[in-house]
């Protein structure tokens, strides 16, 4: 059985995330669906704060982050250790995140509430997904946006897990 208490091999990389309340939203949704940790950058708002507790609820001492002032050099250390990232932001090449398979492990980047995910970030990149939208605004809070990838990512990870629990056990003297 799989434990709720179980981290998944996933981080999340905040990149300029110009809000201190979607900061603690997102914090709260790592806590929420298990991430391994946060990496926070550029001109997101870093913990201890006040005004970011209103929205993480104390998700911010359960959470393991770190902070790098630019992404890119967070993004390059997460590569050295055979860690995929993947940005989740509306460009040409983007696929839906419900038509994309998440690699394990992997860091999803989200971007800036107005500008997005920057262009030295995206020339980065292994894969690029967004979420489809169907409203005339094409766009959601960049906090909702981490919590629809982060539940996605997180059933794939299930599925995973259940799917290597269900192979059959296949002893190599009785093949011979």
């Amino acid at each position: 059985m799989i434990t709720e208490a179980v981290r998944m091999p996933v981080f999340g990389l905040l990149d300029n995330i110009r809000s201190v309340w979607n900061v603690g939203s997102m914090f709260r949704t790592a806590d929420a669906v298990g991430l391994e940790g946060l990496y926070l950058s550029g001109m997101t708002a870093t913990p201890p704060r006040r005004d970011m507790e209103k929205t993480a609820l104390g998700a911010t001492l359960t959470v393991p982050w770190d902070y790098w002032e630019n992404p890119v050099e967070a993004i390059g250390q997460l590569q050295d250790r055979g860690i995929s990232i993947v940005a989740l932001e509306q460009t040409a090449d983007a696929v839906s995140y419900l038509d994309f398979t998440f690699p394990f492990p992997h860091c999803f980047v989200v971007g800036h509430e107005v500008e997005g995910v920057s262009e030295d970030v995206l020339s980065r990149v292994e894969s690029v997904v967004q979420i489809p939208m169907a409203g005339l605004k094409k766009s959601l809070n960049v906090s909702v946006s981490f919590g629809i990838l982060a539940y996605e990512i997180r059933r794939q990870w299930f599925a995973t897990l259940l799917e290597s629990a269900q192979t059959p056990f296949i002893n190599e003297r009785s093949q011979s």
